[in-house]
C-alpha cells in the first residue's frame, strides 16, 4: 500500500497495543543524536504546515538524511538532533488479492477491519518534527540538513530558527 493512502487524518486513532496482536515494530532506531551534554546557542526546527499523518519509515528516512548531512559537516559532537514526534497510531490494511484467478479468495468489504501494516504519527499544523540545537556558526548547516530531511516527508514544511536564552 502506498504512503499517500495514510496521509489524511480521519477517525479515531488506533493506538491500544495491548489489544492489537501482531503490532508492527517501530522502524525508528534513535530519537536523539549528537552531543546531548553541550550547551547550544540556537534551535533550528522543522515545522509542518498541515495536519497530517507521517509514517514511521518516512520519519526514519528524514532523521537519517538530516543526521548524515550534519555529521558530515560538524562531526559527532557539534550538534544535538531530536525527533520530536512518536508514531503511536497503528495503521490497518484490508489486503486484496489482485491477480488473475483469485476471484473466489476475495471477501471484498466483508469483515474489512484490516490487519496492522505500519505505524504513523499524527502531527498538527505548526508542530515541530525535528529540532536541531547548534551554535551560531553552524545554523546554515542545520538549515540545509533540515531541508534535506523535509524532502523525505509527505507534507510541506518550514524551517524556523530560534535564539536560545543563555543561562546565567
Amino acid at each position: 500500500m502506498k504512503g499517500r493512502n495514510y496521509r489524511r487524518v480521519k477517525g479515531q486513532p488506533y493506538t491500544r497495543k495491548e489489544y492489537i496482536h501482531g503490532s508492527p515494530s517501530l522502524k525508528i532506531s534513535r530519537f536523539t543524536m549528537g552531543d546531548s551534554k553541550a550547551t547550544y546557542e540556537h534551535k533550528v526546527s522543522l515545522l509542518t504546515e498541515n495536519t497530517v499523518q507521517i509514517r514511521h519509515n518516512a520519519l526514519e528516512a528524514a532523521r537519517v538524511a538530516a543526521n548524515k548531512a550534519l555529521s558530515d559537516k560538524l562531526g559527532e559532537v557539534g550538534y544535538l538532533l531530536n525527533l520530536c514526534v512518536y508514531p503511536h497510531v497503528v495503521l490497518r490494511e484490508n489486503r486484496m488479492i489482485a491477480t488473475a484467478g483469485a476471484d473466489r479468495l476475495q471477501e471484498g468489504m466483508r469483515r474489512a477491519f484490516g490487519k496492522p501494516s505500519g505505524r504513523a504519527a499524527r502531527v498538527k499544523a505548526d508542530q515541530p518534527i525535528i529540532s536541531i540545537y547548534v551554535n551560531r556558526d553552524a545554523v546554515e548547516y542545520a538549515k540545509s540538513a533540515l531541508k534535506i530531511g523535509a524532502g523525505k516527508l509527505p507534507t510541506s514544511s518550514r524551517i524556523v530558527v530560534e535564539k536560545l536564552a543563555q543561562a546565567g
